[in-house]
């Protein structure tokens, strides 16, 4: 504002003379020659334009005869402009409300909801996109349930803003649920719908709206279904497995806050925007066909806030271009950060692009309540290897020619791995104590190999000695998840309320002992979906829990750690540098067995160049690898990092630096493209960014790389 008004003061000084401000007025009206109109209205235009330079030529003698001319051009003006062929306009659409429907037209989709049943169709290049109707289990409170057409009073208008076109509906007066009125919007922007949802909240807890309901797909070959179930699959419409799931997001169920399916040739995406307290459900049933749907989530008991998710509807989809869309959706809301980036702010993360991951581990010991506990060969329930034991295998692996590492150490806590936590400290004596532990990490250090830890501060141990029932996740009904299976056996949740104090905590004691650790991995954060408390004193929310994670990462990065977890959940991307693994789904679970559908990178065509990812080298299945499938091959059709034995011998030790190589070269690229060579699903080819392309076959074991230009 103030640069206007410099602006006008500038000009006024420039020319008062009346001679000159008339000057000023006889090149406006040249330049409303520039604004076009109809072929209708030209000839009005040009007498009216006629007229204004009639009334420049006479003469002016005093402001008041100015004044009316200014207002005589600035008449026209108006005209001109209200007139011009290409102006402001609004999107093309209308609304429409039948005793049948409520519907709205766009330029390029039209969206129909029947007012009886509630069910959706979206027309969207010459192709109906039905939705299945609404049923009794719409929303869900506790000890109630009910149907959104079990409103007594649903009222439906037109919304347009200067971006869309699109209708309300608000939804109210439920029998039972005292003051719940639930507002529903769609918008239709171009070949994309969005929906918002915000409710006015009942007396009764909210517990889940399952709206909108899922589209009908068929179940033919061709009709494929892309869920980012962990790293990616494509789900075909006659897939003779079973295979369904219901979670919250970032969740090995959704990594990714999206989906898609493709039928008939046409496509439609689906991506939820707010992800802290909604999730999914997906059921594909043997033989087909799949149907996948949004789960919305209640906050603490509430709806809380709005929620919002948009369809993107497409004439040619495919796996890659939804991926593609949706990398562009994170980049465009700031939660993309690069590698280089990450670089940036954690200068050692340099030290682990390129080099393989030494998974080592100290003592497992299993207490007699865990459910893993060895009854039959009771002496393998303590599994130890001394710091010093474990010393000795990364300095033969240094003499066999392994010149950097990345080391993650297990085991190292007072009671060993999975035990005791968030209570770990001092180290086991029975492992080496403090002194042990230092020489392990001078060793690291001296070495050449970034030395991290395996941490814990979700899973709270019955027997940590700072056990306390309120700083547990507690359920709405007081309750709290209990279970008994890792080494240290009985065992709740840690409220992430108290997680970051117990991180500064323990790292400052690391510290203070002198104990050189550059990394660290805080376990399960980035796989177990976002928890929340209701614990009277100190509820934590699921967007809190988000927080609170976060914060445990940020703290030790300040300290200059690499900072890693488990599985790569989407919401925690941009905190991590790197993460265990980001395995495919596979059957009956992911420690080993058949391929869930069809395996696909859709984890990595988003996030290669976001986040480290190591994979398992063996060459038959295993953890996260379908059988069949080489891990080998599938890390090097990634560039992932490769994991290495620490009882490596030198061969073993020189073809994991080999596909280190192609890891490091990649590590900045984006893979731009995954597809799949011939008949079938087993030779595929990955491009990357430079021009780098890895093809494999994992029936006959061929890799063929050829590198493209060096990246910058």
């Amino acid at each position: 504002m103030v640069s206007v008004v410099i602006l006008l003061c500038s000009m006024l000084s420039a020319g008062d003379s009346l001679e000159s401000r008339i000057e000023t007025l006889v090149f406006h009206v040249e330049r409303l020659e520039a604004i076009t109109v109809s072929e209708s209205l030209l000839e009005e235009k040009e007498t009216r334009l006629k007229k204004l330079l009639e009334l420049l030529k006479q003469e002016i003698e005093d402001e008041e005869a100015f004044n009316e001319l200014y207002y005589a051009v600035d008449a026209e003006r108006q005209w001109l402009w209200k007139n011009a062929k290409d102006c402001p306009r609004l999107p093309i659409g209308q609304f429409e409300e039948t005793d049948g429907y409520w519907q709205v037209a766009g330029e390029k989709l039209v969206l129909r909801i029947d007012r009886h049943t509630l069910a959706m169709t979206v027309q969207a290049f010459d192709h109906d996109w039905e939705f299945e109707p609404g049923d009794k289990f719409d929303l869900n409170f506790k000890r109630k349930h009910c149907g959104l057409g079990d409103a007594a009073v649903i009222e439906a208008a037109s919304f347009n803003t200067g971006y869309s076109v699109g209708m309300t509906l608000v939804f109210s007066d439920f029998p039972e649920l005292p003051g719940f009125e639930l507002s529903i919007t769609a918008y239709l922007i171009g070949t994309e719908l969005i929906f918002d949802m915000a409710a006015q909240e009942s007396t009764v807890p909210f517990l889940n709206l399952n709206w909108p309901k899922a589209m009908v797909t068929d179940n033919s070959p061709e009709t494929l279904s892309v869920i980012p179930r962990m790293q990616g699959m494509l789900l075909p419409g006659n897939w003779a497995q079973a295979i369904e799931a219901k979670d919250l997001f970032n969740s090995r169920s959704f990594y990714m806050p999206w989906w898609g399916q493709i039928q008939d040739g046409g496509g439609v995406q689906v991506i939820v925007e707010t992800t802290d307290d909604a999730g999914g459900s997906y059921k594909h049933p043997a033989d087909g066909p799949t149907r996948i749907a949004p789960r919305w989530y209640g906050s603490l008991g509430e709806f809380r806030y709005q929620r919002t998710l948009r369809y993107i509807f497409d004439a040619a989809p495919s796996y890659v271009s939804m991926a593609k869309r949706y990398r562009r959706f994170v980049q465009e809301h700031g939660e993309f950060v690069s590698l280089h980036e990450k670089a940036a702010r954690t200068p050692s993360l340099t030290e682990v692009i390129g080099r393989p991951v030494i998974h080592i581990g100290s003592l497992y010991h299993f207490v007699q309540e865990a459910q893993l506990f060895n009854k039959e060969r009771i002496e393998r329930n303590h599994n130890l290897q001394t710091f010093d034991q474990l010393r000795e295998q990364l300095l033969t692996l240094k003499k066999n020619g392994l010149d950097a590492a990345y080391v993650h150490l297990d085991g190292w806590g007072f009671y060993g791995y999975d035990n005791g936590h968030p209570d770990v400290l001092p180290p086991g004596e029975i492992q080496g104590g403090w002194e042990g532990l230092k020489r392990f990490a001078d060793t690291c250090s001296d070495i050449g190999y970034l030395f991290a830890v395996h941490d814990q501060y979700r899973d709270y141990y019955l027997n940590a000695v700072s056990f306390d029932d309120r700083m547990t996740v507690t359920r709405l009904d007081g309750s709290r998840e209990e279970h008994s299976v890792w080494c240290g056996g009985p065992q709740t949740i840690l409220s992430p309320r108290f997680a970051p104090e117990y991180v500064r905590r323990n790292h400052d004691r690391f510290a203070s002992r002198g104990i050189d650790v550059r990394g660290a991995y805080l376990d399960v954060f980035a796989v177990v979906p976002l928890e929340e408390s209701f614990q009277s004193a100190t509820p934590v929310t699921r967007t809190e829990c988000a927080r609170y994670r976060r914060d445990c990462f940020d703290l030790l990065r300040a300290r200059g750690y690499v900072v890693s977890s488990e599985e790569p959940a989407d919401y925690l991307v941009a905190s991590l540098d790197l993460v265990h693994h980001a395995p495919y789904p596979t059957y009956p679970n992911i420690g080993g067995g058949d391929a869930c559908a069809v395996p696909v990178p859709l984890f990595s065509l988003v996030y290669h160049d976001s986040i480290l990812i190591p994979w398992s080298m063996g060459e038959e299945g295993g953890w996260g690898i379908p059988n069949g499938d080489s891990g080998r091959l599938h890390c090097m059709l990634n560039a992932g990092l490769p994991y290495l034995s620490p009882h490596a011998d030198t061969e073993q030790i020189q073809q994991t630096l080999e596909i280190a190589a192609l890891a490091e070269h990649c590590t900045f690229l984006e893979m731009t493209r995954h597809e799949f060579l011939g008949e079938g699903y087993r030779h595929q080819k990955t491009t990357y960014s430079d021009g780098t392309t890895v093809v494999v076959d994992f029936d006959s074991g061929e890799t063929a790389v050829d590198y493209g230009h060096k990246p910058r």
